[in-house]
């Protein structure tokens, strides 16, 4: 079983749950027979829990230049004070919203086995005892959670619960219920403790034929063959319209025919989800009986191919179903637990960025749209945080957001989150990535880069002796170095973001403009390499490296840059290779060990790419359910290894830039032969790879013309692709292939 994973009984934990989602609404299957239970979350459920005035951005560019006078005389506590004074503030935490519970009336004890299933083509999660059957999914046609039950059970309560764990006692909730015909309409309504907002659930409730009585949490459903629920919840202020929004769900029924029904529903969805998730796909030639075994018993065999592949394709699954009006969260579009660990945020300086990593290449635009909502729905507030903190034009991102706000808030002398100014840069690389790949342009990433020029023209105005721009201040997450502090100057990172985002930016601009924003980013410092040969995390000379981190930030130029590589800069390459080489892993977080695989896959180390796969499959980072946790013995929910790591197997196998194809760059030993499909390059070709010990095929199907430098196991070549014209690129000559011993190609129509 690639395409789904399977468990032989329901989940004892919300965390082995199986997951459904549209990228708005997700729902937690547990799938126990008797009690049978489907946690309701939704992107914008996030609790309000501080006041307006403490989520704006901190007021500090008067003393800004007083701060940067400070640094540059060599007080490397100074930005220690750079403050406002206020304590450490989280933005609002993600919570869930409630239960829909389908409960038989008497506990049994089931002659039959359970079995759980969930199929990652469908979405549709399945739990099986005897004849009863139920059957959950999120549709991304209707934005509803769907739950299907034949055979319940002679006497069944339906009812909404909103009593899961870390739930605020102050919560004000009402329940509501209105029933006639065989058809139920149940409301649950929930008021936030000292707000004014809250959320109401609301559940159509069908059955096929019965007696429904009220009672006093919900319904109880005598008699009945199937039954259908069609649940949403939403977040509101006190005017929200229970009557419209039961409408709504009425309007989807069409009658009472619920199978019929039901199938309706799911092929509406199925169009939609399964044609996003099919277009790439991962086969190891992995062995059929470990196919088969559940996911449980697999995770115990940290070495087999058949978990690899099931991990690649859940992490597709998840990713796809996480994605919609929001990107992922840290825990992807799901939790059980009101106490969500760092909020249940988006954190943008690492976490994000890697879940969201295969959305260009493993043909995702799902996922990048929901990305790019997000940015451009917060630039307002972009905005304001370059105005405040900088005195400065243009717009700065913050490291953490809850999906409404984007102010700078969230900050500390130990992580001085409001100095770091490279967040804009990486958030807006997946979406140039997508460009490239699509080979069409987006004028809101153009008029987005066109502001985040104007940041840098106002904000790098300080220059060294020799003529060079100083980054001042700037901050390295979420690290210090040895000889300073937290705040800093000249951290590597900034360096190049500020460089990437400039060049970028005139590669947009009018001559003139584009002429002043090259000059800009070429007076930007050079890199360090240091005493030890490898690239400084900091460039400014008496900054030292604190080696024991999981963030790798000062790799930002090799990964998700494309500016050091080992064909163009061999020895700042060498250099990355040597900083990733001396690099620890500190609290062996999940997200630390991928960021790694990620780097060492560009700078084609093979050796460190296993490593760091490894280091997550070996390290118990992975849930029942198939998503994963930040930390080993799965500590804390957190999506960040089960989103990432089809990645970095793609980035192993197939790498691209809109001048260069690489392949097999990095394979990890533990893949030894594949075939992987439908990976996309951002010059505008599919590609389908096969690979062996001794030999490899690629197909290439361009969908317009490009002329590239392509790297294979055998040395490098140019090639010239045609739109529509297939290429075959293999280990091996072929009758009529061209004649390159070392890259054999032959072209056919696409």
């Amino acid at each position: 079983m690639i395409h789904g994973t399977w468990e032989p009984a329901p989940a004892a934990r919300w965390e082995d749950a199986f997951l459904a989602g549209n990228g708005r609404h997700g729902a937690l299957v547990l799938g126990d027979p008797g009690d049978d239970r489907v946690i309701v979350t939704h992107h914008t459920l996030v609790r309000p829990i501080n006041a307006p005035a403490d989520t704006t951005p901190p007021r500090l560019a008067a003393a800004l230049p007083a701060l940067q006078d400070a640094l540059l005389a060599g007080d490397v506590t100074a930005a220690e004070r750079f403050t406002d004074g206020r304590p450490l503030r989280w933005v609002q935490p993600f919570h869930p919203g409630f239960l829909t519970r389908v409960r038989r009336r008497e506990r049994v004890a089931f002659a039959a086995p359970v079995r759980r299933d969930v199929d990652f083509t469908t979405g549709l999660v399945t739990g099986e005892c005897g004849e009863r059957r139920s059957q959950v999914f999120v549709s991304r046609a209707d934005d509803v959670i769907v739950q299907y039950v034949t055979a319940p059970g002679p006497v069944v309560d339906v009812d909404l619960d909103h009593r899961l764990p870390g739930v605020p006692v102050e919560l004000g909730t009402g329940r509501g219920v209105a029933t006639a015909r065989r058809e139920t309409v149940l409301t649950l309504r929930a008021r936030y403790p000292d707000s004014p907002l809250g959320y109401t659930g609301i559940t159509l409730l069908l059955t096929d034929t019965g007696r429904t009585t009220v009672t006093a949490g919900g319904v109880r459903v005598e008699g009945a063959g199937q039954l259908l629920l069609l649940t949403r919840v939403r977040r509101h202020a006190e005017d929200f319209d229970q009557a419209r929004e039961a409408a709504d769900l009425r309007s989807l029924t069409g009658g009472h025919d619920l199978a019929a029904l039901h199938a309706r529903l799911l092929t509406r969805h199925t169009a939609l989800h399964g044609a996003a998730y099919g277009r790439v796909t991962l086969d190891l030639g992995a062995d059929a009986t470990e196919r088969a075994l559940p996911g449980s018993a697999l995770l115990r065999r940290p070495d087999s191919p058949a978990l690899l592949e099931r991990l690649f394709a859940a992490g597709r699954y998840h990713l796809l179903s996480s994605s919609g009006s929001h990107p992922p969260r840290l825990t992807g579009l799901w939790t059980g637990d009101w106490n969500t660990a760092w909020s249940g945020a988006f954190t943008t300086n690492a976490n994000l960025n890697l879940q969201t990593a295969s959305a260009a290449a493993a043909d995702l635009p799902e996922v990048t749209r929901a990305h790019a909502d997000l940015v451009h729905g917060q630039l307002p507030d972009w905005r304001d945080n370059a105005r405040a903190i900088f005195g400065a034009r243009g717009v700065v991102a913050p490291s953490h957001t809850d999906g409404v706000s984007g102010h700078t808030y969230h900050f500390s002398r130990e992580y001085p989150l409001h100095l770091w100014t490279a967040g804009a840069d990486w958030l807006l690389k997946p979406l140039l990535d997508h460009e490239e790949t699509s080979g069409e342009r987006d004028p809101r990433t153009s008029a987005l880069l066109a502001e985040l020029a104007l940041f840098y023209e106002d904000f790098l105005t300080r220059t060294g002796p020799d003529g060079r721009i100083v980054v001042v201040p700037s901050y390295s997450p979420e690290n210090r170095p040895r000889g300073g502090s937290w705040g800093a100057v000249d951290a590597t990172m900034d360096i190049a973001a500020a460089r990437h985002a400039l060049r970028a930016a005139a590669d947009r601009a009018p001559h003139a403009h584009a002429t002043r924003l090259r000059a800009l980013a070429d007076r930007l410092p050079p890199y360090r390499i240091n005493d030890e040969g490898a690239l400084a995390e900091w460039a400014r000379p008496g900054l030292g490296d604190r080696y024991d981190h999981r963030h790798l930030s000062h790799l930002y130029p090799v990964w998700p840059l494309d500016e050091i590589n080992p064909y163009d800069t061999p020895e700042l390459a060498a250099a990355a290779g040597r900083a990733l080489e001396l690099r620890g892993g500190e609290n062996d977080s999940a997200h630390g060990h991928l960021h790694h695989g990620l780097v060492a896959a560009r700078l084609g180390d093979a050796a460190r790419t296993e490593d760091a796969l490894a280091r997550v499959l070996a390290g118990d980072h992975f849930h029942d359910s198939l998503m994963s946790a930040h930390y080993p013995a799965r500590d804390v929910y957190n999506a960040d290894a089960a989103h990432a790591l089809p990645a970095l197997l793609v980035e192993a196998l197939v790498q691209s830039t809109p001048e260069r194809l690489v392949l097999l760059p990095a394979p990890p030993a533990r893949c030894p032969r594949g075939r992987l499909t439908g990976v996309r390059t951002r010059f505008g070709a599919r590609v389908d790879l096969t690979w062996s010990p001794v030999t490899y095929r690629a197909v290439l199907r361009p969908d317009r013309d490009a002329e590239i430098d392509l790297r294979t196991p055998a040395g490098a070549t140019r090639l010239v692709l045609r739109a529509g014209e297939a290429r075959t690129v293999s280990s091996r000559p072929r009758p009529g292939a061209e004649e390159d011993p070392s890259c054999p190609v032959r072209s056919a129509p696409a």
